[in-house]
């Protein structure tokens, strides 16, 4: 005994499966873009360039003088639900994770702390728009 409506449920739920996918693949972008953001906000923030500018201090987010660690942030398509974010001043790795001669001065990995609160919001978002037949 088949139940009625059957087929036209099974399109619905095929049709969410491509939404979903395409909602999938926009949130990563949109989390990877928003931690370089914030990334390079921490780096930015408050900073002097020039003659007065001050070095920041071990465990603190660098300051920014000649914005060239700054404005190399950008966000790269990895595959499909996949981005990275990414800093390519050739000192951010040293910056961030130390090296033998400077002491870390981390900005990926607070700004990482920082959006994952918004993770969950964004995605809940995502699926109600799947799920309510809403647009991308």
């Amino acid at each position: 005994m088949a139940m009625k409506g059957t087929g036209r449920h099974l399109k619905r739920l095929q049709g969410m499966q491509g939404r979903m996918a395409a909602e999938a693949r926009k949130l990563v972008y949109v989390l990877a873009d928003m931690h370089v953001t914030e990334a390079a906000h921490s780096i930015t923030e408050g900073a002097v360039s020039g003659k007065g500018h001050v070095p920041s201090r071990p465990g603190e987010p660098p300051n920014a003088d000649t914005h060239v660690l700054d404005r190399s942030g950008h966000v790269r398509e990895a595959g499909p639900l996949r981005a990275d974010s990414v800093f390519d001043a050739p000192y951010a790795a040293g910056l961030e994770f130390g090296t033998e001669k400077v002491a870390e001065r981390p900005f990926m990995r607070p700004a990482a702390k920082k959006i994952r609160k918004s993770v969950d919001a964004l995605a809940t978002a995502a699926v109600t728009r799947v799920v309510e037949g809403g647009s991308l």
